[in-house]
């Protein structure tokens, strides 16, 4: 955003409402505020007396209503602005650490379609010493202060790496310094979740901040053709939204003016709109939901769906095996799972859509599944015929394969009904009703949010409360508040409940329609009002930038958009400060650095945790998993005691004992004991003060997909591919043709051929390879045919001889036993 932009956005955020103060740092996403940062501080209102601030801090101007602060001294600082007339502004308690962390990274992205491939040019800057472009984040170079900096650094010895945090793969910068910065080259891929590392190098006692990231493969936004038209939510509706569940910072935003759409968290953005002559004036701005997918933006208009993408607007309907009307949502998955297992080699949907009655799965490539009616669930879920089941809402759980439905249930249907909730797993194809009913008035509307949790987890909103369902529904009621027992609306003027967000770190902001927010954590019962932010006449949303971070998205009566960030750690913070809530536990360790594990026959998994607390808490480590019951679970419990604190490490190992040995259906039993798990790893208690949230991860029981053998010794590179053939003797052909067989060698299916001396004996040596390159050699007996039916070759031993019993299977009596059979599947596993 430029300087320019930032002047409208603050004059936008003060034009009317009520008064209301914050703060913003010079370092991005509030990284580092410590006792060498500028804090800069600002009051919006007319009643602006001087700032109240600790005799640690010196203020510049303490009667400006924006002027900047710095803390000498680390610790809790009490700010507060002074008004004139009977009211008290709220004061804010300020945590300001003292840090020897003082530097950051700096990245720019260079896009090369040509060859997938992405460079990362990366430099150090100090953020209170940067160039205003480096502090807006547009800077395409390193600033003089940044190229000195560096240098300085690279003579010390410091050299960023990259590393990928799902397949923890590593990216070093290739050749010298140039310019100040180092350049890494990445290949475009799934991995987007990265982390920019340097070594433990200091320059004047300071440190390099390491940074999480996101970097994706190139996305283009919608362009803006002249002569379409705009498309929005009904006059004075709340901002409506969606975004791609792995790169959350690629949003839709749905306005009752426009609609807009960013790839990089509102820094540049585009207004989405339609071709004219397709919809009606009410229609364009009709809009009650948004989705966001691969194939394009999904909007739902007075019950149709319809597809925006590059140039074209299409109404969906029976033509991709929807209904043409009567659509009463859509949704799409809301966490990142880039690896998964399905077992039954099925898909995954990216959305689904509902009826009142119908309930469809979206895939790539515009494809509509239905796979329920209500009609049916009466019968899977042994209601009453007579009774009246609609649907009332779905969304996608925490589990990567799941998705859940709200059902409206009653009988006369006048003054209440009953909400049940069922989850359809779309590897089992099976629906599980969920131990949950709630009784509300007919006209209640609750919208679910599942948490990032292994067991079902949600919490539901209405207009008014938050309600919790925690331990696979085994601990349920309304969270609480310090006042009027939940009721967030009598906290917040009367205003109703507009967003729930929830993050990976298990931070949940519930935000009114007039911008008052409140916060707990996952596993919490009850909710602190935040302060003030923003006031109550700017629509705003809540959503996540490319680094992870929380940031508030503003929309404005001009038709602009406005990202700000949000500083959640400091508010909560602040206050928590006076309730003097601690964290149960004084830190939480463990080993678990992936999501996803795959397990192979004969393979275990172990893991390790660890919790320390003061004596007499009695804490301990809890591990839950969901998902069918396919592995055994072994823990062992270390315990210390040392100074007044409590060490408890927890090693848990997960393993599979299953005899595949001379079963009557090897298959069957494989497809028994495979499946996909969800574990995770938490203390027994929990606040909101708690910085680290559970850890969770998936297993995955089964064949990796990604794994495949190749006989040690070939390649494909080191030799000159050429159109070779070669004659087999029509003697040596096991159906004795009458003619000699012509075959032409697959270059790109074997590689170069093995040179090998025919005088000494060849066995060939079994490799076992994944994604990220060689795993390891395989040891098991295995089986080697010639493809195309020569039997001219023999053995240099006999079954006595290797110390066979009884007479073993041979290839030729199973070729004779199996004639109807490709010589593939003559033998193999499942004919043992």
């Amino acid at each position: 955003m430029a300087a320019q932009g930032v002047a409208v956005l603050l004059s936008w955020l003060s034009c009317c409402g009520s008064a209301v103060w914050r703060y913003s740092s010079n370092s991005p996403n509030y990284r580092i505020f410590s006792t060498r940062s500028t804090i800069k501080l600002e009051y919006e209102g007319t009643l602006f007396s001087e700032w109240s601030v600790p005799g640690t801090c010196s203020i510049k101007n303490k009667r400006s209503p924006k002027t900047e602060l710095r803390c000498s001294s680390p610790g809790v600082q009490t700010i507060r602005p002074i008004v004139t007339g009977p009211d008290l502004e709220e004061e804010r308690y300020l945590s300001v650490d003292v840090s020897h962390t003082c530097f950051l990274w700096y990245y720019n992205v260079i896009n090369f379609t040509h060859n997938l491939t992405q460079v990362v040019i990366v430099w150090i800057y100090d953020p209170e010493n940067a160039d205003p472009n480096e502090l807006l984040q547009n800077a395409n170079e390193p600033s003089l202060n940044s190229i000195i900096l560096s240098k300085q650094f690279a003579t010390l010895g410091q050299k960023p790496t990259i590393y990928t945090i799902l397949k923890r793969k590593v990216y070093f910068p290739h050749g010298q310094m140039k310019n100040g910065a180092w350049q890494i080259s990445i290949p475009v891929n799934s991995d987007v979740l990265k982390e920019i590392r340097g070594n433990q190098v200091a320059f004047q006692d300071c440190f390099i901040a390491d940074i999480l990231f996101l970097l994706a493969a190139p996305f283009l936004t919608m362009p803006e053709i002249p002569g379409f038209l705009s498309i929005s939510s009904p006059q004075g509706s709340q901002l409506i939204a969606d975004w791609a569940a792995c790169i959350p910072s690629s949003v839709v935003v749905v306005a009752d003016m426009e609609t807009f759409q960013t790839n990089n968290s509102f820094h540049t953005w585009t207004r989405i709109r339609v071709p004219p002559n397709i919809l009606t004036d009410d229609e364009r701005h009709s809009v009650s939901d948004v989705t966001l997918t691969e194939d394009g933006i999904f909007f739902l208009i007075n019950g149709i769906l319809y597809i925006k993408k590059l140039s074209a607007f299409t109404r969906l309907g029976g033509d991709v095996n929807l209904p043409n009307g009567r659509i009463i949502g859509i949704t799409s998955r809301k966490w990142c799972w880039v690896k998964y297992l399905l077992k039954d080699k099925g898909r995954r949907s990216s959305m689904a859509v509902w009826t009142e009655n119908e309930v469809y799965l979206g895939y790539t490539f515009l494809e509509f599944v239905k796979i329920i009616t209500t009609e049916k669930l009466k019968g899977l879920l042994n209601l009453s015929s007579a009774a009246t089941l609609t649907i009332h809402n779905a969304e996608y759980t925490g589990h990567p394969l799941e998705l859940a439905l709200l059902l409206n249930y009653c009988i006369t249907c006048n003054t209440m009904k009953k909400i049940y909730l069922v989850i359809y797993n779309e590897d089992t194809k099976q629906w599980v009703y969920q131990d949950f009913a709630l009784d509300v008035t007919i006209d209640t509307f609750l919208i679910p949010h599942f948490m990032y949790s292994a067991m079902p987890e949600l919490i539901l909103q209405d207009k008014h409360r938050i309600y919790y369902c925690y331990h696979n529904f085994k601990d349920a009621g309304v969270v609480q508040t310090p006042t009027e027992l939940g009721n967030l609306s009598r906290l917040s003027h009367n205003s109703i409940i507009h967003d729930v967000f929830i993050d990976y770190y298990g931070n949940i902001m519930v935000k009114m329609e007039n911008n008052v927010m409140f916060y707990f954590k996952i596993n919490i019962k009850d909710a602190l009002k935040l302060h003030l932010w923003t006031n109550s006449t700017i629509k705003s949303l809540i959503s996540l930038n490319s680094s992870g971070q929380i940031y508030l998205i503003y929309v404005f009566e001009d038709g602009t958009v406005h990202p700000q960030e949000y500083p959640l750690k400091l508010e909560a913070q602040s206050v928590t400060f006076n309730t003097k809530e601690k964290c149960p536990f004084m830190a939480f360790h463990n080993n678990i650095f992936g999501v996803f594990y795959f397990l192979d026959k004969g393979q275990n998994l172990t893991v390790w945790a660890q919790i320390v607390y003061l004596e007499n808490i009695g804490l301990h480590i809890i591990v839950e998993s969901y998902g069918p019951n396919i592995l055994e679970k072994k823990d062992h419990v270390q315990y210390e005691t040392a100074s007044g604190y409590c060490t408890k490490t927890m090693t848990i190992t997960f393993s599979q004992n299953i005899n595949y040995e001379a079963v009557d259906d090897y298959f069957k039993l494989q497809h028994e004991n495979t499946g996909l798990l969800l574990v995770r790893v938490r203390p027994s208690e929990y606040a909101k003060t708690c910085p680290i949230a559970p850890k969770l991860f998936q297993i995955a029981v089964g064949c990796d997909a990604s794994k495949f053998i190749a006989v040690k010794g070939f390649n494909k590179k080191e030799c000159l591919h050429y159109d070779f053939f070669y004659i087999i003797e029509k003697s040596y052909l096991r159906n004795r043709p009458s003619k000699h067989l012509r075959v032409q060698y697959n270059w790109e299916k074997y590689g170069c051929p093995l040179r090998v001396d025919f005088r000494e004996k060849f066995r060939p040596v079994i490799q076992l390879y994944n994604e990220n390159g060689y795993v390891e050699d395989v040891e098991v007996n295995f089986i080697v045919w010639e493809i195309h039916g020569r039997d001219d070759y023999s053995f240099n031993n006999t079954m006595k001889k290797s110390g066979c019993l009884n007479e073993a299977q041979t290839w030729k009596s199973m070729t004779e036993l199996n004639k109807h059979l490709p010589l593939e599947e003559a033998w193999g596993p499942e004919l043992l």
